[in-house]
């Protein structure tokens, strides 16, 4: 049987294998809302907490750079709408997340294949993934090296050099691949993991994880 972490559970878990992601925390009211966005500081992202809601955008349970003065009302719109949604959905609260800075769009993530264990996956990310099919896999575990060669294998790595005038931190897209790498492994239970997107900052300036996404395998 396999289930999705919520997105906070998912982000705490990455956290702890050291995956840069964007502060949140979960508010269970309209009062706990305002008072956690003032805490992060507006304008904030705020988005439903469930495991059963992953289109969340579609849910209309996203909304992005919410000032102080309407954090109380965007909350009960995004409980409504996910109850419009969803009506039996596990609903764990609404998530109070800080406006990252935006940077190069990447996607990192992790599927295990039923033959061959788990895979890594790494390209360009954002909404376009799928157009734009720029993705390098490997095979778990990998080290510093492949995930090297892995970046070299993408377009998106020619961005990442320079070549629309900003270079961006490709240390920091390898240490969070080595990270995924070592987490997959590290819990066979995960069948699924993804970043999108983890925005890549300009070189020596980082990167953070704004969404995620964490499918485990339960025993019956």
């Amino acid at each position: 049987m396999s289930r999705f972490l919520n997105e906070l559970d998912a982000k705490n878990l990455l956290s702890e294998y050291g995956v840069p992601m964007a502060m949140s925390k979960v508010a269970g009211s309209q009062e706990e809302a305002v008072r956690i966005a003032g805490e992060i500081g507006c304008p904030v992202v705020m988005k439903i907490l469930s495991p059963d809601i992953q289109h969340k955008t579609e849910a209309g349970c996203v909304y992005i750079g919410v000032g102080e003065e309407h954090v109380g009302k965007i909350y009960e719109e995004i409980m409504e709408n996910a109850s419009a949604y969803k009506a039996d959905a596990a609903i764990d609260g609404v998530l109070i997340q800080e406006m990252a800075a935006e940077g190069l769009e990447v996607i990192v993530g992790m599927k295990k294949d039923p033959q061959f264990g788990p895979v890594l996956m790494a390209g360009s990310g954002g909404i376009y993934v799928e157009v734009f099919q720029d993705i390098a896999l490997r095979l778990l575990p990998i080290d510093e090296k492949e995930a090297v060669k892995m970046i070299k294998e993408t377009k998106l790595y020619q961005i990442i050099r320079g070549a629309r005038g900003t270079e961006y931190d490709m240390d920091a897209l390898v240490g969070c691949l080595l990270k995924v790498s070592e987490l997959a492994v590290d819990q066979p239970s995960i069948e699924e993991i993804d970043i999108n997107p983890l925005f890549l900052y300009e070189k020596g300036q980082g990167a953070k994880g704004v969404d995620a996404l964490i499918k485990i395998t339960e025993e019956k």
